[in-house]
């Protein structure tokens, strides 16, 4: 059998024939198939023409994957210019040899202005099940290894976008994934960092249809994996014995935000409500003037209530468990950043009224992005409307948040904590919660959020958008180990 299979997209251009150029170089390479949606002329040699849809849809993959007649695939998702470093095959495929991956994909280079810099990527895990998930420009398949999963759990259903989302997916359940941690090729870099409209992407209606797709193909394979949970497992609030100085706790974590913390503070305390509250802000060791203001409007009104921890190494979600558990926490717990606002008066009530009426350990809100002067700035509204009672427990696991402003519990957050991590406590908090409990949504918006220069993402390095994107997935993993284990023992036909 030869070793392997070459499948990559089209593109008009002279970049593509030396890509093209390069891969072919190797005589490892028996056979190349591009893809493109009309005939072409190839005068490269070991080139075939393979007409059909994207190369991510279902039709198109198992168009190829019936033809390939190598022990391995090599399949570039989406055109980018590439160039191997020396041995790179042979690097891959060794990988694959020695680990028996099922995926084997490695680092690359960023080429540019400015020569080459490494791009890193993470290590796959069994909680790296975002389907956006970064293999690089190209992704080595063992055959043998997506044949056992089509064979064993059906082929790549006939969908438009999820289809190589459901082969690694289909992979991995009995195959490992293995990330090759050093460069074995470089790309052309297309130039910036995603922005916020690329971050929010999942929740823009105009990938109505993507995000659909993508769920129906985790949701199938959360199935085969024994990590799905039925609507019927989850249940409602029970009476609680516990005894709260007030009905609801408005909780701002804050460190270092003398400009803005007033006016969060300010939005709190201005809700109208049928019912008493306080404000509870943490402050964490400020050193800029922050503890000053809020001991200024704390002596103006006793609602609120400003704590400053004896611990030091406390992150935000270290803050929010200062507040949970103190004396002057309120029935509900209702988050407020340290540099947003509510959007009216009556936010808090609206919380309140569907934590009560649903008996939910949690609700969620929606909010607008808007700049420093309060002005809508693009992606806008963040409604999450991708949740669904049906099967938002679930699909939770997929995407990277579920909104704000949160809301909890406090009986149930108390009997569960946040991490002590400023990065991710508040999807840990909502994934262990629709483990075991309803979820409410409030789809309009509650909440502005204030981006400015200090608290944005879309300037993370590589290096730190790649530990926040890591640390999400381990999130996940103990998620997917934890309900394996619920359903343990029952049938897998029970599953749904």
């Amino acid at each position: 059998m030869d070793a392997l299979t070459l499948v990559i997209p089209y593109s008009p251009g002279s970049s593509f024939v030396e890509t093209l150029s390069g891969f072919v170089a190797s005589d490892l390479i028996s056979s190349v198939g591009v893809v493109c949606d009309r005939p072409i002329d190839l005068s490269v040699p070991r080139c075939n023409a393979v007409v059909a849809g994207p190369i991510v849809s279902g039709e198109t993959l198992n168009k190829i994957l019936s033809g390939i007649r190598t022990k391995y695939l090599l399949l570039v998702p989406g055109y980018r210019q590439v160039s191997l470093e020396a041995g790179a095959i042979e690097r891959l495929i060794g990988e694959a040899e020695s680990t028996g991956a099922g995926i084997v994909y490695s680092d690359y280079y960023d080429k540019g202005g400015k020569g080459r810099t490494l791009h890193p990527l993470n290590n796959y895990q069994l909680g790296s099940v975002r389907d956006d998930f970064d293999f690089g420009a190209m992704m080595l398949f063992s055959a043998a290894a997506v044949r056992e999963a089509v064979n064993k759990y059906g082929a790549v259903p006939d969908v438009r976008y999820a289809g190589l989302y459901d082969l690694r997916l289909k992979v991995s359940i009995d195959n490992p994934i293995h990330h090759v941690a050093e460069p074995l090729y470089s790309v052309v870099a297309p130039g910036g960092h995603p922005g916020g409209e690329k971050h929010f992407a999942y929740v823009d209606p105009r990938n109505e249809a993507l995000q659909k797709e993508m769920e129906a193909v985790f949701t199938d394979y959360l199935k085969k994996a024994g990590a799905y949970l039925l609507p019927g497992d989850l249940k409602r609030v029970g009476q609680t014995s516990l005894a709260f100085p007030v009905e609801a706790s408005v909780i701002i974590p804050v460190l270092n935000r003398q400009g803005t913390v007033a006016d969060a503070v300010r939005s709190a305390l201005s809700q109208e409500t049928d019912f008493p509250f306080n404000v509870i802000v943490v402050d964490n060791h400020s050193t800029d003037g922050t503890t000053d203001v809020l001991a200024g409007l704390a002596r103006k009104d006793p609602r609120l209530k400003h704590m400053v921890p004896e611990r030091r190494d406390l992150g935000i979600g270290g803050c929010w468990n200062e507040a949970l558990y103190s004396g002057a926490c309120g029935r509900y717990a209702i988050q407020l950043d340290s540099d947003d606002l509510y959007s009216g008066q009556r936010v808090l009530k609206r919380i309140v009224d569907m934590l009560r009426e649903g008996r939910y350990a949690m609700v969620i809100g929606s909010y607008t992005i808007v700049n420093e002067r309060l002005e809508e700035m693009p992606p806008g509204l963040i409604d999450h409307r991708e949740w669904t009672d049906a099967n938002g427990h679930n699909n939770a696991l997929r995407i990277n948040g579920l909104g704000a402003p949160r809301a909890f519990d406090t009986g149930v957050m108390r009997d569960i904590g946040f991490m002590n991590v400023s990065y991710g406590e508040d999807y840990a908090a909502a994934l262990r919660i629709c483990r075991e409990y309803r979820i409410g949504r409030i789809y309009e918006s509650l909440y502005l959020c204030r981006r400015w220069p200090g608290n944005t993402d879309a300037a993370l390095t590589i290096e730190a958008a790649n530990r926040n994107d890591a640390f999400k997935d381990r999130i996940r993993t103990d998620e997917m180990i934890a309900r394996r284990k619920m359903n343990s023992g029952r049938p897998f036909n029970a599953m749904g």
